[in-house]
């Protein structure tokens, strides 16, 4: 039976949790599995532990994004005494925006190092969120020692020469609904190369609906549209598109075993 995993949603955002019923009927209808609710800041984690403490196939992540600025930054120790929560099976989401912060980014820089170093304290994945940093987010990952627990970078939008390192450097690639954007010419190309073996599925819900829902707030049930794409753009099945992105899913968050 086809199936599919949304590896990246928010759906502790009220915009999202306030239809929750709804929203996991709706993945249901469309087959989606599981879905990775994924942190991007700390005060809001009881939310996202409730949500995947209530349902079984909801997963959890700790972390604070690199756009949240004058907050206080969490330590290594903070991370992983949240990461000993039981469904939590990532740390992120994490990594560089240079896109939406400017100036002195040096914090930045060290929240991320933060999360690379809790990561491999606790043997978990990194969830890495990258906008026009690609090279110092390669350059910090290769320092800190990144590829001893891989991860995924997420929503990607680099250049295949960004994948292919990110690759080497024992991470997945993750693609969402901009993939299936008629402007996005130069990601579909990325996509074509890169291998099934290594590629996520995701929404980032509520956020980048995919077409045809382009616009609309989104949800993890449209993460088959990824799939979609996914399959149009490498001629094969939509069934292997999913089989094998869940596949990777289970395989790159291991922990996920331990609790079915």
């Amino acid at each position: 039976m086809t199936s599919f995993v949304d590896s990246h949603c928010h759906i502790n955002f009220p915009e999202l949790y306030q239809n929750i019923d709804s929203i996991l009927s709706k993945m249901s209808s469309n087959k989606v599995t599981h879905a990775l609710c994924v942190s991007v800041t700390l005060d809001k984690l009881q939310d996202i532990f409730k949500i995947a403490n209530t349902y079984p196939h909801i997963f959890a992540s700790v972390g604070v994004h690199p756009d949240y600025e004058d907050i206080e930054e969490p330590s290594v120790e903070e991370l992983c005494s949240l990461a000993r929560e039981n469904k939590v099976i990532a740390i992120g989401e994490t990594g560089l925006d240079y896109f939406r912060v400017q100036g002195d980014l040096t914090w930045q820089r060290d929240r991320f190092r933060t999360h690379i170093k809790a990561a491999i304290q606790s043997k978990l994945p990194l969830i890495i969120h990258t906008r026009n940093a690609a090279e110092d987010t390669l350059k910090i990952m290769r320092e800190e020692g990144a590829d001893q627990v891989g991860g995924v970078m997420h929503c990607f939008t680099e250049s295949l020469d960004v994948a292919i390192e990110a690759i080497k450097l024992n991470f997945y690639i993750s693609f969402s609904g901009i993939v299936t954007f008629k402007n996005a010419s130069d990601l579909k190309e990325v996509a074509k190369a890169i291998p099934l073996d290594r590629m996520l599925i995701e929404t980032d819900s509520p956020y980048l609906a995919p077409v045809p829902y382009r616009g609309k707030i989104n949800d993890p049930s449209n993460v088959i549209h990824v799939a979609e794409e996914i399959a149009k753009l490498k001629n094969i099945s939509l069934e292997e598109v999913g089989q094998v992105t869940s596949q990777n899913f289970f395989k790159l968050f291991s922990k996920c075993h331990l609790l079915n």
